[in-house]
């Protein structure tokens, strides 16, 4: 279960945003086939957010449940195959996060 959170300097939003929302489902296939997961699992958010200047103007964040299979040389590849696609899609340069989730604690009420 890959929870995305694209966060978007809010003054280059209204112009990114076709070009976010086109991206957005060959990044949910690349990750469903990746990382192994049915398209339910996936959870996407698109935020517009006030940035500094000299950051990023596009983050990424994305959530995720350990498998044994989810190396971190995988999750690694996967993250920088993430930040080629929403890199490409808008032009500009992307910071992606990577967190795993406590499955003992995570819940998810679908």
């Amino acid at each position: 279960m890959p929870n995305i959170k694209i966060y978007v300097d809010d003054t280059l939003f209204a112009d990114l945003r076709p070009r976010l929302e086109a991206t957005l489902e060959p990044v949910r296939a690349m990750l469903c086939r990746e990382l192994a997961v049915d398209i339910p699992a996936c959870q996407f958010a698109v935020v517009p957010a006030l940035v500094m200047a000299d950051l990023p103007r596009i983050n990424v964040e994305m959530q995720l449940l350990p498998r044994s299979d989810r190396t971190r040389e995988v999750i690694t590849a996967v993250g920088q195959t993430l930040r080629g696609m929403i890199g490409a899609a808008t032009g500009l340069h992307v910071a992606v996060r990577v967190m795993a989730l406590d499955p003992d604690t995570y819940i998810a009420l679908k």
